[in-house]
């Protein structure tokens, strides 16, 4: 009866609903592939993380190459090939259709790629600079993986909240320096965010958090502008080359 109020016969039925539960099928299947190299990226990037973060522990900051090397390592030994898994998996027509799987393992690999950067070299790292440290591409018709813009951004604004944390770690190190190159760093960051016109929802609720970051940035920097440590190695050259002239 209820075939032919469908307006067509039992065995029309069957097989067009046999064919939807071996799409479901497949559908699961690739779900499920897909969980396999994501749960084995998460914790490969909780690795990476939990590596760069001992610059936080006493005498972290006198190991920060030897940090960085590490995490680095790790990286290239891992994560082209799971990110390689994921682009056999998913085809280029797919990729919004499943990137909510790894979206989340690709911003903390932003911020582990652009932190390490930083410590690095002082700079920001561009946009298809980080694709190419995570074989990813900005390409959208590359074979490789897609690196959507939204998760660099997500991963810029986790960078910001980790350089707010090294700032005040850097003072108690007696490195004075740091938080300056940070405060300067943080401001040129803040303002290239607010040439853009957020929509997102989560990345505009994210971006607000940085203002947080640079406030006590900027705490950290007038508390020892105020105490004078700023200038602490300059007098410091000038009064040995006062030693110097004197003995001469």
């Amino acid at each position: 009866m209820a075939a032919d109020n469908l307006g067509c016969g039992g065995d029309t039925i069957t097989a067009i609903f046999g064919s939807f539960q071996k799409d479901l099928e497949l559908e699961q299947e690739k779900r499920e592939d897909i969980r396999v190299v994501v749960k084995e990226l998460d914790q490969t990037v909780r690795q990476m993380i939990t590596t760069l973060q001992s610059i936080h522990k006493p005498g972290g900051l006198s190991k920060v190459t030897e940090l960085v090397e590490q995490t680095r390592a790790i990286l290239k030994q891992t994560i082209p090939d799971l990110y390689s898994k994921l682009a056999e998996t998913v085809s280029k027509a797919e990729f919004y259709r499943y990137h909510d799987h790894w979206k989340f393992c690709t911003q903390k690999l932003t911020f582990v790629v652009t932190f390490i950067e930083f410590l690095s070299t002082g700079k920001l790292l561009l946009w298809h600079e980080a694709a190419d440290s995570l074989s990813l591409t900005t390409d959208r018709s590359s074979d490789k993986l897609y690196y959507d813009l939204e998760d660099y951004l997500h991963g810029l604004v986790s960078l910001s909240n980790e350089l707010s944390r090294l700032a005040v770690n850097s003072v108690t190190a007696a490195d004075y320096a740091k938080p300056l190159q940070i405060a300067a760093f943080m401001n040129d960051l803040d303002s290239g965010f607010r040439l853009l016109n957020l929509k997102n929802d989560s990345l505009r609720k994210r971006f607000d958090s940085m203002k947080y970051d640079m406030r006590k940035v900027e705490e950290v920097v007038y508390d020892i502008s105020i105490r004078g440590l700023t200038a602490a190695p300059q007098e410091s050259e000038s009064s040995k080359a006062k030693d110097e002239s004197s003995s001469v």
